[in-house]
């Protein structure tokens, strides 16, 4: 299950005092929610061999994705630019972060090999897959789309962080929505309007549902069960006791904003009171 409180608090990584150290220290010691925390935690050296991976990692992938299709458009270039900018790097951050980006661009740059020490330094925690993951699809949404090359460079870069096929999906559905603007009981962003054609409408229910990280068939408590740990994950004012930069409040207002907007309308559909 990804959970959304700690990939909101996982940009604040690239705030600050630089790439992980301040979600590092969030998360050593921190009970996850419906998850017993880990007896061992990860230890310092651990915590500094994640932040010596982590970064690089993150934009090597990234141009690997890029030159999926054989070369890298202005488009591209363009979005991980933007990637760059909306994590707020410092100018020698965005110098290092385009030398990665060249790196994973190579012929010989291998995915595998970029992710196979970061794996099990994640594996206590799946949320810095996930986020890692997210920044993957905003910039490959934003260079032009995933056709069917990029797509599959995503999936396995997916694979071997440890996420399964599930996590990526549900993630992905996420980053389209909010990249179109898109909110569950907004028309524009399925193409439709509350009373738009029923496949449209039977769209916005399906996202509804992956945000609220439920399924069709779970039965109306569980569906407020999962409503209610999603917005607890996801809250303002728990993210920012818990080390949320503020810069990132009003991200994390949208993304509450948007669990709302899902419950009311999965409500509506299901006739709950």
């Amino acid at each position: 299950m990804w959970n959304g409180k700690l990939i909101g608090a996982a940009l604040g990584w690239f705030l600050g005092g630089g790439p992980l150290g301040a979600a590092l220290g969030l998360l050593v010691g921190h009970q996850f929610d419906n998850q017993a925390e880990p007896s061992d935690g990860l230890g310092a050296d651990s915590a500094a061999r994640v932040q010596a991976l982590y970064f690089p990692a993150v934009f090597r992938v990234m141009g690997h994705v890029a030159k999926a299709d054989g070369r890298v458009s202005e488009q591209e270039i363009a979005a991980a630019r933007a990637v760059m900018a909306a994590l707020r790097l410092s100018p020698e951050q965005v110098r290092q972060a385009i030398g990665y980006f060249g790196e994973g661009k190579q012929p010989d740059f291998s995915l595998d090999a970029a992710l196979a020490e970061l794996r099990p330094l994640l594996r206590a925690y799946p949320q810095l897959a996930l986020f890692f993951m997210e920044i993957q699809l905003q910039a490959a949404l934003g260079g032009g789309g995933l056709s069917a090359a990029p797509r599959a460079r995503l999936v396995r870069a997916a694979n071997l962080l440890g996420l399964a096929s599930d996590d990526f999906t549900r993630l992905e559905t996420l980053m389209r929505w909010r990249m179109q603007g898109g909110a569950p009981g907004a028309g524009g962003a399925s193409g439709g309007g509350a009373r738009g054609s029923a496949a449209a409408e039977a769209e916005r229910l399906r996202q509804a549902y992956a945000l609220l990280d439920t399924a069709p068939g779970a039965s109306d408590a569980e569906v407020v069960k999962a409503y209610r740990r999603q917005m607890s994950r996801n809250h303002p004012d728990k993210l920012q006791a818990n080390g949320l930069p503020e810069s990132m409040l009003e991200r994390a207002k949208e993304r509450t904003q948007q669990i709302q907007a899902a419950y009311e309308l999965v409500r509506a559909v299901r006739g709950m009171r």
